[in-house]
């Protein structure tokens, strides 16, 4: 408690957290702001009814964008368009498919610029992701619109639409100003910590579902029973769920932080009668190179083939609804088959183009270091991908248990969902990535004014 308290000792610091803070608070307001014209809820009521392939989607996307595709609120789209303008616009320069972008992260001032053009990507994107949006709130329904007059005239819907497109743009476009302004002004990672307060806010709600007997108006009588017959959360399974938040809690800050520590030697040098160089230094590899974004790929693809046999069960194909049923999230073991092989590919395929080791080879020939017992170039580039190709199986195990975590406690002990998505997946990932980055950012704060911090003794 006595840390915590040495954070507001220090002006800057404090003056720091306090505009984070403020900035999410504006976030979450406007989260709580709905669309003109569009009767929420019935659109709710249609949300809670429908269980198909794409609504799923759409909730695992809000997940990680901050915002919410099945509220039609002013931030509905997050900033996911802004991910995604970042992740194209990474692979382009990161992989080799564009020369101009690939010649200019390597220039000083060049990430400032693919910063920049990333903003003028986020426009376009927006806009039509936007449009689709509008179309799956009501597609043509005017049941869906509040009893405002002249509503159901083809010249006000298409006006509605035009507004709300161009405002759901426009709110994308705050919460990116808004994430860069916590860069420059507060502490952590703007855009992360947006995503991270769209996560923990759905916290409450799912502990309501756990725990609150709505028709009762208190705690569901469950919780204090053993074997409950209702198939609602008893006793055991309550115990069962924190020993098990915990130990995943506690794996996926351990997997986060785990390096391959290479040692490393720099060249000796005389100048005069004096020698420089000769230090023994470490290269840290992350043995979860790969971060969160193989588990994203990998849930958004597999909603592909659930998609494609529901349209063959549509138009009468008998054997579809049977693999339709497949590859529904909660269904077993061919769902977290193809999941566990998803994820083993797009976590070789993302740190082989964001990781280089000829370059990484190169840079430390430059700086004269070199690996004991591998000469400089060629040889250490061979043992850095060698290296980097062992821990990416282990990280790549790691993503994919965490990953199957949920569904397995959602099938297996008949949890819902929204409860057990906070024991593991894509959430739980960019939550403890994020605060541990925080974290960080504040230790680094504390140590440069002599203070001790948040982790040391």
């Amino acid at each position: 408690m006595g840390k915590l308290l040495t954070i507001f000792k220090i002006p800057e610091l404090s003056r720091k957290i306090m505009i984070t803070a403020l900035f999410l608070i504006i976030y979450r307001i406007g989260y709580c702001i709905p669309l003109p014209m569009i009767d929420q809820v019935k659109l709710a009521q249609r949300a809670a009814e429908s269980n198909s392939p794409l609504s799923q989607v759409l909730g695992f996307v809000s997940m990680f964008s901050g915002g919410n595709l099945s509220n039609a609120c002013i931030f509905a789209l997050g900033i996911m368009p802004y991910i995604s303008a970042s992740i194209i616009l990474q692979l382009l320069s990161a992989s080799g498919l564009s020369p101009y972008l690939e010649k200019l992260r390597k220039e000083p001032n060049g990430q400032k610029k693919i910063n920049e053009y990333t903003r003028y990507l986020t426009v376009p994107i927006t806009i039509i992701q936007a449009m689709l949006l509008v179309h799956s709130f009501v597609g043509g329904n005017a049941a869906l619109f509040s009893p405002i007059e002249g509503y159901a005239d083809g010249v006000n819907f298409y006006w509605f639409g035009f507004a709300a497109v161009t405002t759901m743009t426009a709110g994308t476009l705050f919460l990116m100003w808004l994430g860069e302004q916590i860069d420059e002004y507060g502490i952590g990672n703007g855009i992360s910590l947006i995503i991270m307060a769209g996560i923990v806010a759905r916290i409450p709600d799912a502990i309501r579902s756990l725990a609150w007997d709505s028709s009762k108006g208190g705690l569901k009588e469950s919780l204090f029973t053993l074997g409950s017959p209702t198939g609602d959360v008893s006793f055991e399974k309550l115990i069962l769920l924190m020993v098990l938040f915990v130990a995943v809690i506690v794996g996926v800050i351990a997997i986060t932080k785990a390096q391959r520590r290479i040692p490393t030697q720099s060249a000796k040098h005389v100048r005069g009668r004096r020698v420089f160089g000769g230090t023994r230094q470490f290269l840290p590899l992350k043995v979860n190179q790969a971060g969160v974004m193989p588990v994203i790929f990998a849930s958004s693809l597999l909603v592909i083939p659930s998609v494609f046999f529901n349209i063959l069960k549509n138009a009468g194909v008998d054997w579809a609804g049977e693999m339709a049923q497949n590859f529904q999230r909660n269904s077993g073991w061919v769902y977290n088959i193809c999941y566990v092989g998803m994820i083993y590919f797009f976590c070789y395929f993302w740190t082989a183009i964001t990781f280089n080791p000829k370059e990484m080879a190169a840079n430390l020939k430059d700086h004269g270091s070199f690996i004991q017992g591998y000469r400089p170039g060629r040889s250490t580039s061979e043992y850095l991908e060698k290296v980097l190709m062992r821990i990416t199986y282990v990280g790549a195990a790691f993503l994919a248990v965490i990953a199957i975590i949920p569904t397995i406690i959602s099938s297996e002990l008949g949890v819902d969902y929204r409860i057990a998505s906070f024991f593991g997946g894509t959430g739980l990932l960019i939550v403890v990535s994020v605060v541990l980055d925080l974290i960080s950012k504040i230790n680094s704060h504390l140590v440069m004014r002599n203070y001790p911090g948040l982790t040391e003794d």
